[in-house]
């Protein structure tokens, strides 16, 4: 079984050596079937365009394949690396991110029930420590210990899709801005 955190011990200087921060490293799929998936952003935009992901993937496998040239392969099976942005309903991996994206709806699953919950979805007001704090719908704020949470992601709002307005609109056959004709 491949370590993630050793993934990411490699794949996290590379990234920052492009100015980006990494965002989630996450191997998954079958025998045969493998998908060593790599989310990082620009600090600034929360963004990267093709370009940088395509940097990003450039500097990745020429890592690996030198690693793998000198007989110590990260990954011992054939898999296919995919590099991205977060994207819009972006996962919230680091406590920082559920600060940076107070007052956005989240959908978060706890490791193990809190108050009866497996699941709170709401509105993120923030961190006080390494507690995460919900105004989750129809129960009030609640507070959450960081390494309770076994997965979280934004909710797609329109609120969120006002914050994330692409970098670019290049490529795109056109935009429309509804209420605009």
């Amino acid at each position: 079984m491949t370590d993630i955190d050793a993934l990411t011990s490699l794949i996290e200087p590379e990234a920052q050596a492009l100015g980006f921060a990494l965002v989630r490293v996450k191997l998954f799929g079958g025998v045969g079937d493998r998908t060593l998936q790599v989310m990082a952003e620009r600090p600034d935009t929360r963004q990267l365009t093709i370009d940088d992901c395509a940097a990003l993937s450039r500097r990745i496998s020429d890592r690996f394949d030198a690693l793998e040239a000198e007989g110590r392969d990260p990954i011992d099976e054939a898999y296919r690396l995919e590099v991205s942005s977060p994207g819009i309903d972006r996962p919230l991996t680091r406590l920082q991110d559920f600060s940076d994206w107070a007052g956005h709806e989240a959908r978060i699953n706890l490791a193990e029930p809190q108050d009866g919950r497996k699941q709170l979805t709401g509105n993120l007001i923030g961190i006080d420590g390494d507690i995460v704090v919900v105004d989750v719908n129809k129960a009030g704020e609640m507070r959450a210990p960081f390494a309770n949470i076994a997965s979280a992601k934004l909710v797609m709002t329109d609120r969120l899709i006002a914050a994330t307005a692409p970098l670019s609109a290049e490529g795109a056959d056109s935009i429309q801005v509804e209420g605009q004709d």
